[in-house]
């Protein structure tokens, strides 16, 4: 049986903003049955409502907790709106550039685990090019990262922008295993210029060994940026997935 991807919301942002629940049925007529919204916290009640309406649940979501304020508030809007694991999605490049660096920042990850935990969540990091392309002592920031966190934190592998950071990315998802509960699936030329981006299957990125070397993740696909029309970027994603990955 073909699995069910979900799809990360950030691909269709103009839509969301201009019309979420319309947005929500666009995407669940597509097939998909899962969706992980950004910035769920802004806008839970919203959410809330148009997730029901539209008949697909939001597993995961991401928001920017690392930096935030107040993250209770973040993880309580995570439990109205049914989502299980909140993921960070962005610390910038400048952090990551020593030992301390990182340091620091696995450290607030680990603190603020252990506060999803009382909200009965799971809490993990997304990455970007960086965390792989910026080096300390000698290795790869994100693996230095990983050795750092507790064991119930969790990943999610943007298996895109590991491949443009020069991850050998098959290789990286084994050897993070279960740690990794989610991937972002992308397509496209090995580049920074995201509007390069094309649906799977169609671009630079050996999609199908990703899929095989992380088949305990949740698929969530997305478009940083897309030349054509994005949501049928994202049914030509959804459509290869389901021929594909079984």
């Amino acid at each position: 049986m073909p699995r069910k991807p979900s799809v990360q919301l950030y691909s269709v942002r103009d839509a969301v903003q201009a019309d979420l629940p319309g947005a929500l049925a666009r995407l669940a007529e597509i097939g998909f049955e899962q969706v992980e919204p950004y910035g769920f916290h802004e806008r839970a009640v919203e959410f809330k409502d148009a997730l029901a309406a539209a008949g697909v649940t939001a597993p995961s979501g991401h928001a920017p907790v690392i930096d935030s304020e107040n993250p209770a508030a973040i993880f309580e809007a995570a439990n109205t709106l049914g989502i299980t694991t909140v993921i960070d999605p962005f610390v910038p490049s400048e952090r990551w550039r020593t030992a301390d660096d990182v340091a620091r920042t696995a450290d607030r990850v680990n603190e603020l685990s252990a506060l999803a935990h009382e909200y009965v969540l799971t809490f993990g990091y997304h990455n970007h090019a960086w965390e792989l392309e910026n080096t300390v002592e000698g290795r790869p920031a994100l693996e230095l990262f990983v050795d750092r966190l507790d064991p119930q934190v969790v990943l999610e592998i943007d298996t895109f922008w590991a491949t443009v950071g020069g991850a050998d990315t098959p290789a990286l998802l084994r050897s993070l295993g279960d740690r990794v509960t989610l991937i972002h699936v992308k397509d496209g030329a090995k580049s920074t210029d995201t509007s390069t981006q094309q649906p799977a299957g169609q671009g630079e990125v050996d999609v199908a060994a990703i899929l095989a070397a992380a088949p305990q993740a949740l698929r969530v696909v997305e478009f940083d940026a897309y030349a054509g029309d994005v949501f049928d970027g994202l049914a030509q994603s959804f459509a290869w997935l389901q021929e594909n990955d079984r």
